[in-house]
């Protein structure tokens, strides 16, 4: 809260975009885009409601499973949910649906600017909270030069070109959030109004997701800037603050009692290898075979379904301690349930891994029950889809281990 007055933090997101369909969903950095920006809100404290405003059954439904308490899903009209229908219009909607003391205060947060953090959320409100003004945007300083399209610079003198290092540079928008009051909302229909203040942001953080292109590089940032440089999900919420250890920060994930990986795509890279006496030889990661043993002495089980028979299989599964082995299986999802009832584990307690349109029931059972639904990040797109985690580690290139920290950093 504010001086009293209850902060509430509206995420517009729709199904709707013509570049990246369903993008606010769509796998960024091992989490839905979404979730980083939510998590960022809901790590902060002065926020009190965070609200995602949505026309999509199937966002609703993952941002469902992100477990953060302060999250409200609210079903925004079609009409305002449109191409043609302005950001304006969803936040009058709300307002005028939830009937918002004109003194509340309503923080507009974009889902495109996943490099947002906790602490830029805070500072943004601090600064409105000091009264000088009344309303606030993010922003950027740019120290690029810039030029109109009548040959005259913008804001700088070309005869006196000053030294980047000694150049003030130019306040841009980077669309992270807006600071307003219901009231001066409602009267100007307008997110911005009066007086308003300026919350500069660092300079990483001017980039949106509207084409594919910006996903790569905003993936790259990410990692460096918020993640700490590191290349692993961090499955918490999501802003690891600056100089937080990223991997300190955990979800509350499932108590996971029974692990099951595919075998080729997963522990191996999926290549098929054969000698010149015909025979198929595998390559699985050793990193990999240390997640089995290590989620064994948590008294985790373990084990591998494969529709592969093979004796190189079993052999791996035997080097690895497995608990269970299921080859030569068609129907993977009737083999789980089976391995679940002989071991009375329910599927809310099961991680699956798995990287094809032949792990699709198992995950879908899985991750609908309440388990982890995982693959590697060279899955196809199916597999991805029905995923709540997603590895940044390839198959056999260290996609099981990943997962498997994941977990036993929960049980800590």
């Amino acid at each position: 809260m504010i001086s009293g007055k209850t902060v509430l933090a509206l995420v517009p997101v729709r199904a709707g975009s013509k570049s990246i369909p369903l993008k606010n969903i769509k796998d960024f950095c091992g989490r839905p885009l979404v979730y980083w920006t939510v998590g960022a809100l809901q790590d902060c404290p002065v926020v009190d409601r965070v609200v995602v405003a949505t026309d999509s059954p199937k966002i609703k439904a993952a941002v469902a499973t992100f477990g953060f308490p302060k999250i409200e899903l609210y079903d925004r009209r079609p009409e305002n949910a449109c191409d043609t229908a302005s950001t304006e219009s969803v936040m009058l909607e709300y307002i005028e649906a939830s009937g918002l003391h004109d003194d509340a205060v309503l923080m507009l947060v974009q889902a495109t600017s996943p490099l947002t953090r906790a602490e830029d959320v805070a500072g943004g409100l601090a600064l409105y909270a000091t009264g000088e003004f009344d309303s606030v945007l993010s922003c950027v300083r740019s120290r690029r030069f810039f030029w109109n399209g009548d040959g005259t610079p913008r804001n700088y003198d070309y005869m006196h070109r000053p030294r980047r290092q000694d150049f003030d540079g130019t306040l841009m928008e980077n669309g992270a959030f807006y600071i307003n009051s219901v009231g001066n909302i409602k009267e100007f229909k307008n997110r911005l109004s009066g007086r308003i203040g300026i919350y500069e942001m660092p300079e990483y953080t001017a980039a949106e997701i509207d084409e594919p292109d910006d996903w790569t590089v905003l993936e790259c940032l990410m990692r460096r800037h918020v993640l700490g440089g590191r290349t692993g999900t961090v499955p918490a919420t999501a802003t690891a603050a600056a100089g937080r250890d990223a991997r300190s920060a955990t979800p509350a994930l499932p108590k996971i009692r029974l692990f099951l990986t595919d075998c080729d795509g997963c522990l191996t890279d999926g290549g098929m290898y054969y000698g010149e006496q015909g025979d198929e030889l595998k390559r699985f990661n050793a990193r990999d075979g240390m997640a089995f043993r290590l989620l064994r002495e948590h008294g985790i089980l373990t084990g591998i379904i494969t529709g592969e028979d093979m004796a190189l299989n079993a052999r791996r599964a035997r080097k690895l301690g497995a608990d269970v082995l299921e080859q030569g299986t068609q129907d993977k999802l009737a083999v789980l349930g089976r391995v679940c009832r002989e071991r009375g584990i329910a599927l809310s307690e099961v991680a699956y891994m798995g990287d094809d349109v032949n792990d699709l029931g198992c995950l879908t059972a899985v991750g609908n029950a309440g388990g982890i639904a995982a693959c590697p990040a060279d899955a196809v797109d199916a597999a991805r889809d029905a995923a709540t985690f997603v590895a940044t580690r390839a198959g056999g290139c260290g996609a099981v281990r990943e997962l498997a920290d994941m977990i036993l950093r929960s049980c800590r």
